[in-house]
């Protein structure tokens, strides 16, 4: 057989998925993956049901059908502050996983460098390779996963072409302020750099935290390439609905991209979404409310059993330390991957271990979600319970 490509060898599949695949194997909560076990709106998924029978069933324009464009774009004109174009600003992708390599593939070559936030989601160290760039890793400090100045200057001082950042950030729930992104924007406007945003967790911001769009920031519009998804707004994780929207010059550029990637996201799925994109401001603060009802839960939950971990600003992970266990002679020598497999088949709960999030060597760490309703977050949590029973021997 000839050599595979040279990149493949340099990243594994992703330690997400692969947590979910073992989860499954053995029956256990998946609190891995971050997707909801309840339905999205009813509104959609009758949407869905009409476009089942009255199509659209062929391809829609490559770039996106027109009214899930125009509802995108008043929608997310409101949070960036400005009239977005969507003939020449918005393109829509197969998920918010297709919109940030679209957007690397866009701005990158082959041997550029591009700065990345420790901790990172995963996808993101692939991203890079896959369009040929250089990751320079900056490290968020714990607990309030703060960064350097002074270490990010010196990474755009390396020649970087663009910097990613996630913001609320998955997996740590950081969420930026304003300050700390006018840091970031200046610093790219200075180096003439692009900033690639992903904001799929926007809605999930808890008080007293903001969040603000970069694009919405004086100047930076035309520096922004703003990466988003219908997942974990309207529960949709399956449907693959994401999008790019940015400066027209750069949008030219990804459409096409786009198109010799993808081709196009699924039309009915655009045409019942659709109707989720014209939802009134009310339904927002109600997804909130829920997902601050369901934070509290959980970690009065994680609490209660002893549990150490962080308190997230925004999205629906957190972190846990599991320090405290791998320091027990029956863990001796294992790493916080081979505690989550021990974890999923000995007592029923799926996590992520954190090192798959971080360039620096963590090990202590795992990340969990709450997007999940009560009653299985209390069965997750009694569960977990049987760690401390560990340290009681």
């Amino acid at each position: 057989m000839p050599e595979l490509s040279n990149r493949v060898g340099t990243f594994t599949d992703s330690v997400i998925r692969r947590m979910t695949r073992i989860s499954d194997e053995y029956d256990a909560i998946n609190l891995s993956q971050g997707f909801p076990d309840f339905d999205p709106p009813r509104e959609i998924m009758d949407a869905l049901a009409k476009a089942a029978y009255a199509g659209p069933h062929q391809y829609s324009i490559t770039f996106g059908a027109e009214n899930f464009r125009e509802a995108l774009a008043r929608k997310q004109g409101k949070a960036i502050g400005r009239t977005i174009d969507p003939e020449e600003e918005i393109v829509v992708t197969c998920g918010g996983t297709e919109a940030m390599m679209c957007a690397m593939m866009t701005v990158c070559n082959p041997g550029d460098k591009v700065l990345v936030f420790s901790p990172f989601y995963e996808n993101y160290g692939a991203d890079a390779i896959l369009s040929g760039a250089d990751p320079i890793y900056i490290p968020l400090v714990p607990p309030t996963y703060h960064f350097d100045p002074v270490l990010l200057e010196d990474g755009f001082q390396q020649g970087a072409k663009a910097i990613i950042v996630c913001n609320p950030s998955n997996p740590c729930g950081k969420v930026f302020t304003r300050e700390e992104l006018e840091v970031i924007g200046n610093m790219a406007v200075k180096y003439d750099a692009f900033v690639i945003t992903d904001e799929v967790y926007e809605h999930m911001v808890y008080a007293p935290n903001h969040h603000t769009c970069m694009a919405s920031l004086p100047g930076m519009y035309e520096h922004t390439i703003t990466c988003n998804s219908l997942s974990k707004t309207y529960s949709i994780t399956g449907w693959r609905l994401g999008y790019l929207i940015g400066p027209a010059q750069v949008i030219e550029a990804a459409k096409k991209v786009h198109d010799f990637l993808t081709v196009g996201a699924a039309a009915p799925l655009q045409e019942a979404a659709t109707v989720g994109l014209n939802f009134p401001e009310s339904y927002y603060q109600e997804l909130l409310e829920k997902y601050t009802g369901k934070r509290k839960h959980f970690l009065d939950g994680l609490d209660s059993i002893g549990l150490k971990h962080n308190v997230p600003q925004g999205t629906y992970f957190v972190l846990v330390d599991i320090s405290q266990f791998l320091a027990l002679e029956q863990f001796a020598g294992y790493t916080d991957l081979d505690f989550c497999e021990w974890m999923i088949k000995n007592v029923g709960v799926a996590a992520v271990p954190g090192s798959s999030f971080f360039k620096e060597e963590v090990n202590h760490l795992i990340r969990l979600h709450f997007a999940r309703e009560e009653a299985t977050i209390d069965e997750a949590i009694a569960r977990l319970g049987k760690l401390q029973k560990l340290l009681e021997v």
